[in-house]
């Protein structure tokens, strides 16, 4: 069933903060009593309207507190530059970490709000020079100015490409060398690491397999999600919006594809979990 404003209207997400870190989260707020497990993410990880993402669905089959740490439009940079983040993750028995866009940080080229990453903050000098022909007063998103350069010209536009995917990496080698425990590097998307025709049109934009394999030795799994035909078949079904906010629904998972993602997830977790009972045992 799809709710809209005329029936239940939107999500009670109850936002809450953990410790000094001033990012809202989903709630409620879970204990970081251990043992417990940390969801780093973007806007599928929080379940925008979502009544159970996905790490509510590994809570109630695994029993242990999820905290959810899902930030709606997150970049990397939200979880790298947060000490108090980063130290949940290192506290956590495994850390799972949603695989995120690339455009949503600072780099060489832009730099963008440190907690809303998704907004474009003021270009560099060396990316006026590039496209001197852009003003970049206009823009006050990330995928909006990019869409743009990529439209002015796309081979000018090569270069910020290729700086956003050697960025991504670096900066997810530094966010998980501060994480000690075992980790889980999550692809959740509507299509797979290896299909590029969509590299601007589906999240997460510019990651690629190459990407991926290249943070294989600092994770302990790589667990790939791809919903599934029925899942994207199911559009907005089951999800809770208001009117304002179908446009937004329909660009999103719905819970189908949540229960795919913790249906992946949480064989992996258990083995891991397991393992973890044994070296202490």
């Amino acid at each position: 069933m799809t709710y809209n404003a005329m029936g239940q209207g939107s999500l009670d997400y109850l936002p809450c903060r953990y410790g000094t870190s001033k990012v809202l989260f989903r709630g409620p707020r879970k204990s970081l009593k251990k043992p417990y497990l940390a969801f780093f993410g973007g806007t599928e990880t929080y379940g925008k309207f979502v009544i159970k993402p996905f790490p509510e669905l590994v809570e109630e089959k695994i029993g242990l507190p999820c905290v959810n740490l899902g930030c709606t439009n997150a970049g990397v940079e939200v979880f790298a530059s947060d000490p108090q983040l980063t130290e949940i993750g290192a506290g956590a028995a495994v850390t799972v970490l949603q695989v995120l866009s690339a455009q949503n940080m600072s780099n060489r080229f832009y730099s963008v709000h440190p907690r809303r990453n998704d907004r474009f903050l003021k270009p560099s000098v060396l990316l006026e020079a590039i496209f001197r022909d852009v003003d970049f007063a206009e823009f006050n998103f990330n995928k909006h100015m990019l869409t743009h350069l990529n439209e002015v010209s796309p081979e000018r536009f090569r270069s910020v490409r290729e700086e956003l995917q050697s960025a991504w990496v670096a900066r997810m080698h530094h966010l998980l060398g501060r994480i000690p425990g075992k980790t889980v590097l999550l692809w959740f998307g509507a299509v797979d690491p290896d299909n590029r025709d969509t590299a601007m049109r589906c999240d997460p934009w510019f990651i690629t397999r190459e990407m991926i394999e290249m943070l294989r030795g600092k994770v302990t799994v790589v667990v790939e999600v791809k919903a599934s035909e029925y899942a994207r078949d199911q559009g907005t079904e089951g999800m809770v919006f208001s009117e304002m906010e179908r446009p937004a629904a329909s660009t999103m998972l719905g819970p189908a594809a949540h229960e795919e993602a913790a249906a992946a997830l949480t064989p992996v977790l258990r083995e891991l979990l397991g393992k973890l009972a044994k070296a202490h045992a």
